[in-house]
Parts: structure tokens; sequence; C-alpha cells
């Protein structure tokens, strides 16, 4: 399986851009043989509280695009928007298939109170396990990465977890050395896919997109600057790694 990790400057409040940038990026996905194409959190607006000029219903028009270009292009995607809620919004994750229809959904658990993201969207109350060329996938948003007990949950029933981000430079050493743990202690694939450049709120990224072996190893990492990440994985490590090592089986929880 071909994963392209699209680590996008995001264009601040601009979804027009973002989705222009979208499209070239499954564009070239697809021409490179990938079968999976993942964009950050909230790609098509940035890590923005501006939620009643910017959210959308769940067939609202980034959704209805992202579908349009999934299908066209047959290629499964992964992306993050901000969708209308009753009094918040909700920061959301979609799996989409190779016929354009969103097959996974899944509300961040954990908005990050230290930004405040908290007063603006509501937290999910989900997990979502899906599958995407028969290989089953989870996924999680941004500052979920600190709470491993989410991944713990769905650990014993993917190869692959996603996780995508609006991650700053600030803490940049703590989202590479959190993704790397939560691969070793799972025993799976995980795809961190985090955004580049400076938003509208004066933060700065510095990307460092990384893939991870079930062993822990780094399959690729993205440098700082906006790049599109290829990384091939053989998903029968997973079971091999965990009949070598069947550490899962001994989980429990007290």
């Amino acid at each position: 399986m071909k994963i392209a990790s699209i680590q996008m400057d995001i264009a601040w409040e601009n979804k027009q851009e973002n989705l222009r940038k979208a499209a070239q990026f499954i564009h070239s996905a697809k021409n490179d043989g990938c079968d999976i194409v993942v964009f950050p959190e909230l790609f098509n607006v940035g890590f923005s509280m501006n939620i009643n000029a910017f959210c959308e219903p769940g067939d609202g028009h980034t959704v209805s695009k992202l579908c349009e270009l999934a299908k066209q292009f047959e290629i499964n995607v992964i992306a993050g928007y901000p969708e209308k809620a009753n009094t918040k919004a909700r920061n959301v994750a979609i799996s989409i298939n190779r016929n354009g229809i969103v097959i996974g959904r899944y509300i961040k658990n954990h908005p990050f109170s230290f930004a405040h993201e908290d007063e603006f969207y509501e937290p999910g109350n989900n997990l979502v396990v899906f599958e995407l060329d028969h290989v089953r996938c989870s996924m999680f948003i941004c500052y979920d990465l600190r709470f491993p007990e989410l991944f713990r949950m769905v650990a014993k029933n993917v190869a692959l977890i996603f996780v995508i981000a609006n991650w700053p430079e600030v803490r940049q050493h703590h989202w590479e050395s959190l993704l790397k743990a939560r691969a070793i202690e799972n025993q799976c694939f995980i795809i961190g896919v985090n955004r580049t450049g400076k938003d509208g709120n004066d933060l700065i990224y510095a990307g460092g997109s990384h893939v991870y072996h079930p062993t822990g190893e780094s399959l690729s990492r993205g440098g700082k600057n906006q790049t599109y990440l290829v990384t091939e994985l053989n998903i029968d490590d997973v079971a091999n790694v965990r009949k070598e090592f069947p550490f899962l089986e001994d989980m429990k929880y007290i």
C-alpha cells in the first residue's frame, strides 16, 4: 500500500486556495500510483476559531469536492475540516473511498483546551474503524495523540492509524516522539500528517510529517516546508510483528 502524506502550507481561512492545492496533490498522488492521500487537520481553513464563517455541514462544499476528486482519480482520501454543530463546531476527520463515498467520520475527542479550542469546538465521543482497500484503519486528530488510551481501544482491530494535525513547532519534539511511541506500543503503522507554514494566529508549524513502522522504525519524514511524502507499506508486517512479539495479547484494563 502506497501512502501520500500531504504536508500543506495551509492558506489561512482560504477554502478556494486550499481546495485548489488539494486537487493538484490528489492528481499527483494518482500519477505516482498512491492508494491513499492524507491531508492535515482542518486542511481547508487552518486552525481557525472563526466557526460561524467557515464551518460546513457534513455534505457541504469541502466534503463534496473531496468526494468528487476521490471518485475522479479513483483514490482514497483522508482529510480534516470544521463541521457545523448546534452551538459550537466539530473538528472532523473523514475517510473517503475510491468510489467517492465517505466511509469513516471521526470527531476530535480532545479539543485543545490549552489554545481554547474547546470554547469553539465540541468534543467527540466516538472511535472509528474503517477499511480502505481491505486494510482496517482508524484515525485521530492532533491533541488526541497525547491520550494513548484512545489508540489502545482500536489497536487490536487495525493495521494502520492516521493522525492528522496542526501541531506547532514549539512542541515539535513531542509530536515525533509520541507518534513513534504509538507505533511501538500498538504494533501498527502510524501515519502522522502535520501542516507547515504560519497561520493567522502567528503560530509557526514545522511539518515533520512521519510514517512509523510497527517496530518504531522511521520509514519516512517530511522536513519543514510544504512537501508531498510518498511511503510504501507492507501491511503484512503488522501481523508478522504481532506474531513474533505477541505483546498485545497481554493487554488488560484495570
